[in-house]
């Protein structure tokens, strides 16, 4: 009976399981995704996301200690030169699994951890869904953001010439005013 055992032991000893944590954390950071199975993916899940959390405090103990996990020195510098900066808003959930299906030959059900700030297309898809437009009726073509923009600018520069001929014109009738009362 598995009674409050608390993690996958994924068919391996310790010494095999740790050391297979260790290089799929290691790939994590240094590729930012990997494509695993979904038992490996939730395991690595509960190895790299404490290790993520600790790299947010960079000071030499955080660093000793994510080192002793992940045996990697280059791993550990871009963790906390680059990841640690863009996480440090987020309070958790650092990582994405999304299942791809089975594996061909053993039907393994597949999946990519992905570490979720550096997914361009999520927060392109996100950005998108801001610029959503209202729903009408008809036919017509829906305006995307290439249309908008240029329209923007030629509404921005019409009014910037709008205000220089109105700054140009009173000044000119002041000039023929004071022309005027001077003589």
């Amino acid at each position: 009976m598995r009674h409050k055992k608390k993690f996958n032991h994924l068919g391996r000893t310790a010494s095999h399981r740790s050391a297979m944590l260790s290089n799929m954390a290691t790939s994590l950071i240094v590729h930012k995704r990997i494509k695993t199975t979904v038992a490996k993916a939730k395991a690595l899940k509960l190895f790299v996301e404490p290790l993520i959390t600790r790299s947010k405090v960079d000071t030499t103990h955080s660093r000793r200690m994510v080192f002793r996990k992940l045996q990697n020195k280059d791993a550990v510098t871009e963790l906390y030169r680059n990841i640690s900066v863009k996480v440090m808003d987020r309070p958790g959930g650092y990582t994405r699994i999304l299942k791809i299906g089975n594996r061909l030959g053993d039907n393994a059900e597949m999946c990519i951890i992905e570490l979720v700030d550096y997914n361009e297309n999520m927060q392109a898809k996100k950005s998108a869904k801001a610029s959503k437009s209202t729903r009408r009726r008809g036919g017509k073509k829906k305006a995307t953001a290439a249309d908008v923009a240029p329209k923007a600018e030629e509404v921005v520069e019409a009014k910037v010439e709008e205000a220089m001929v109105e700054d140009e014109a009173p000044k000119a009738e002041t000039k023929t005013e004071t022309k005027e009362e001077s003589k």
